[in-house]
């Protein structure tokens, strides 16, 4: 990508933003896996880097930062629990993010999204861990899964609070954070959305913890948020 240039987030460690010849801005992360490409996204090669433009219309987080949320519990280092890895779009950023001193605890519990999973990720990225579980039953992989300091969950059920909320109860550190990825249709197709965001915010706190910050994820996923939060 001749004539652009790269410069870290203002704000968020391990993410980046290239600047492309017209001016556009895009977000990217340096890639764990160089040469490998895995969803189909743009990489530009800068000062011994390969950095992978992250698209928001493929990742609610990316999604999330580009509407300003910037309470994101993840940086270089960092344990990640991902509940609904799915075919692992974001979790590969994610592993780009955390490096190889972090790690991605990946569950998914669709085997076709868990086939991809590996294939196109976990392969070729020894800080991620594939666990093919459901994330309702965070007992199951126990023994597989350390303490974290960060639990992302981004899963389709009508209870994600609570799922959620059991997962941070068992491997959240004392100090640990979380990124819920709230889909509301998800949780009841009848409600305005915002009363299901409200309601799963509740739910959190009624737990115990605290929800730091609420972002509407429109126009990239609609009658989706991004609720961030911490121990």
């Amino acid at each position: 990508m001749k004539g652009s240039s790269v410069k870290p987030h203002e704000k968020l460690e391990g993410i980046y933003w290239i600047t492309l010849p017209g001016g556009e801005r895009r977000l990217a992360t340096l890639s764990q896996a160089p040469g490998i490409n895995v969803y189909g996204e743009t990489t530009h090669k800068f000062k011994g880097g390969e950095y992978r433009v992250w698209d928001p219309h493929r990742s609610k987080l990316a999604a999330a930062i580009l509407k300003g949320l910037t309470d994101i519990p993840i940086g270089k280092g960092t344990k990640v629990l991902y509940l609904g890895a799915a075919s692992g779009t974001t979790v590969s950023h994610v592993s780009d993010i955390v490096g190889p001193k972090g790690h991605v605890f990946c569950i998914e519990f669709a085997q076709r999204s868990f086939r991809d999973l590996v294939n196109n990720v976990c392969k070729d990225r020894p800080n991620t861990s594939p666990i093919l579980e459901d994330a309702r039953f965070p007992v199951r992989y126990r023994s597989l899964v350390p303490e974290v300091d960060c639990v992302y969950s981004d899963i389709a059920q009508p209870d994600q609070a609570r799922i959620l909320a059991e997962n941070m109860d068992m491997f959240l550190a004392e100090n640990g954070g979380f990124l819920f990825a709230v889909k509301a249709r998800s949780i009841d197709v009848t409600r305005n959305p915002s009363q299901v965001f409200q309601e799963e915010a509740r739910v959190l706190k009624e737990r115990g913890y605290k929800v730091t910050h609420t972002v509407r994820l429109d126009p990239f996923e609609m009658d989706h948020c991004m609720i961030s939060g911490r121990k």
